[in-house]
Parts: structure tokens; C-alpha cells; sequence
């Protein structure tokens, strides 16, 4: 059957106005980079929202603000709700922010607007949602966006979100996004340490005398040119280039070692 809608609620230590201010006016700090995490990883830069009925919701490619319009907004109602009908997909999205006791309740649908094109909708701020949360803790609104360094390590688990408590627990690792609970699954899971992705996968339960237990992560600036000096340097190609939303291949060094290289992001330092 065919998900027509998705929603999620997350509580937040602010009062609803603030919270509102936080998730209109400071997207562009508590969003989440990464490849994953932009319609074209390569070019995003942030996002931003237009206040008003009317107003645009942008991901932003320069510094001109030249991008890719997402939505417009349909509901603005400060400290209370805002919704927007998706420009890119048959999707619409309503958040409410309601109060509670120490903060806020913030409330998001998304969901197929009727006769959209359910094959034609990702519903995304279920999962987007939860990044709000940390962000708004010891809220600070003059605090930096949130960067990724060029390096990111990728370790695969029987158990992905069994690791991913067990190293923020033991090794202090942290999440700009919410560490699944005992029983829940997340299809990607990252740490960081710092600016550095630790990328958690799932083994799937395909063991072998030799698995493949970890992979290097690097950001590269021309991934097309980047592949031909690999490819006639030796490296083996493991896969191709292939394209998620973000562009990268991966390769074996010469001991076998797994590398993913992938297309840079103005979200990327350096």
C-alpha cells in the first residue's frame, strides 16, 4: 500500500515564538548537510524561508541566492503554525507549534496533497524534524551553521542503531539528529566527531572470511576527473559513479581497503 501521508512531533526546550523563529529564520543553521540531506548536494549551500503567505521555501545555491525553489507558503501564523505546498513534488507539509510544559510541540504532516501523484512525494519531514530538537537546546541563534570536514568514515554493524547508542554512550560521539531507541531502525545513521561523519550501515547479515567492516568517506572537488586518475592509477573500481541525490563511486586501494569519494558541497569546509 501506497504511504499517503507521514507525521511526527518533537518537543523542544523554547517557548513556541522562539521555536517558530528557530525554524524559520535559523534553517540555515540546524539543517543537517550531507549527501543525503539536499536535492543537489554539489551545488546546496542552505536553505532558507521566505516569511509569508507566499514566501518561498529555497534551497540556495550562492551567495545571490540563486537556487531551487522547494515550496511556497500557504499558512503563516508566527508562534503557531506554518505550512507550505511543495514546488517540487505532489506533497504539501503543515507544522504546528503548540505549548507544553518546558517548551514547545512541534508538530509536523506531510502528506500527498489530494489527486497528487503519490510516486511523485518524498515525505521526508518526519525524519527532518527530529534535527530541531538539539538545535534548539541551550538554543543559541548566533551559533554557526553546521559544517562537514572533507574526511567522513563509514563502519558497518550487525546492528547499526545497537552501535549507534553504544559509541555515543562509550566513546562520546555526537548526533545532529536523533540516535534510534532500543528496537527502532533508521536506514542512515551518522555520528560526528567534530565535523567528521562517522556513517553507520547495516552489514545484512552478509559476513565473510574477509567482510568489509569499515569505509573511508572523502569529498572530492571534480569527482569525474577524480575517477579517471583513480581508474588509470590502479585503484579498482568497485562501482561506478552513481547518483543519490549526492554523485560518488567507490573504489579498493591497493590492500583492499574500501573508499568512497564523493562529489563536494559548498556544505563541505574547505
Amino acid at each position: 500500500m501506497t504511504t499517503l501521508s507521514a507525521s511526527a512531533s518533537v518537543d523542544v526546550a523554547v517557548d513556541p515564538p522562539t521555536a517558530f523563529r528557530a525554524f524559520t529564520e535559523e534553517i540555515d543553521r540546524w539543517w543537517v548537510p550531507g549527501p543525503i540531506n539536499a536535492w543537489n548536494f554539489a551545488r546546496a549551500v542552505t536553505r532558507r524561508i521566505e516569511p509569508g503567505v507566499g514566501g518561498r521555501v529555497l534551497e540556495v545555491y550562492d551567495d545571490d541566492g540563486d537556487g531551487l525553489e522547494l515550496g511556497r507558503i500557504t499558512v503563516w501564523e508566527p508562534g503557531s503554525r506554518l505550512a507550505y505546498r511543495s514546488s517540487v513534488d505532489d506533497t504539501e507539509v503543515d507544522i504546528r507549534f503548540e505549548p507544553v510544559d518546558g517548551g514547545t510541540r512541534v508538530s509536523v504532516e506531510h502528506f500527498v496533497r489530494p489527486g497528487g501523484n503519490p510516486e511523485h512525494g518524498g515525505l521526508f519531514w518526519p525524519n527532518v524534524i527530529r534535527w530541531l530538537e538539539p538545535w534548539c537546546r541551550d538554543h543559541d541563534p548566533s551559533r554557526p551553521a553546521r559544517r562537514l570536514a572533507r574526511l567522513a568514515v563509514a563502519l558497518y554493524y550487525q546492528d547499526p542503531a545497537a552501535a549507534a547508542r553504544w559509541l555515543a554512550a562509550t566513546f562520546d560521539l555526537r548526533s545532529w539528529d536523533r540516535i534510534p531507541a532500543e528496537g527502532e531502525s533508521a536506514g542512515w545513521i551518522e555520528l560526528h566527531a567534530g565535523e567528521v561523519s562517522v556513517l553507520l550501515f547495516a552489514a545484512d547479515g552478509k559476513w565473510s572470511p574477509e567482510p568489509v567492516s569499515h569505509n573511508l568517506w572523502v569529498y572530492v572537488d571534480d569527482l569525474d576527473a577524480h575517477l579517471e586518475h583513480a581508474r588509470a592509477a590502479g585503484a579498482t573500481i568497485v562501482t561506478p559513479i552513481q547518483e543519490h541525490g549526492y554523485r560518488a563511486y567507490t573504489a579498493d586501494d591497493l590492500e583492499g581497503h574500501r573508499w568512497t569519494f564523493v562529489q563536494t558541497s559548498p556544505a563541505v569546509r574547505g
